[in-house]
């Protein structure tokens, strides 16, 4: 029997039915003692997106900075606290809005660094 190249082998298999690909992987089990489902790499998809991390993110506060008034006023509109809880947000930093899509975020951030505050997006 003439030895075939990988390209002529999955040539072949491109050609193959779901079930007649099945019956391949089991005979390589039983045969080889080959898993090929353990090692196969799976191309991506043409036009599939890349996994880049969470899809959401959190919002935080690092610094009020000198205009701390500016960044209460951001605080207030963004999420809607009242001056007491919005000052504290500004005076000890922390969550400003959570599991946001990353351009609302960028949007916040971009907001509240104009106010004069340093944030950080995790």
């Amino acid at each position: 029997m003439a030895k075939l190249s990988a390209k002529e082998i999955i040539d072949a298999i491109k050609e193959m039915t779901v079930l007649e690909v099945k019956e391949v992987v089991d005979l390589m089990k039983e045969e080889l003692g080959v898993d090929p489902s353990a090692v196969a790499v799976a191309a991506p998809v043409a036009g599939a997106t890349i996994d880049e991390g969470p899809t959401t993110k959190t919002v935080v506060i690092k610094n009020a900075g000198a205009a701390k008034i500016q960044v209460i006023k951001v605080i207030r509109e963004i999420t809607g606290l009242g001056l007491v809880e919005a000052k504290g947000v500004a005076d000890n930093g922390g969550n400003v809005k959570e599991n946001i899509s990353a351009e609302e975020a960028a949007d916040i951030k971009a907001k509240l660094e104009e106010a004069g505050a340093t944030v950080e997006l995790v």
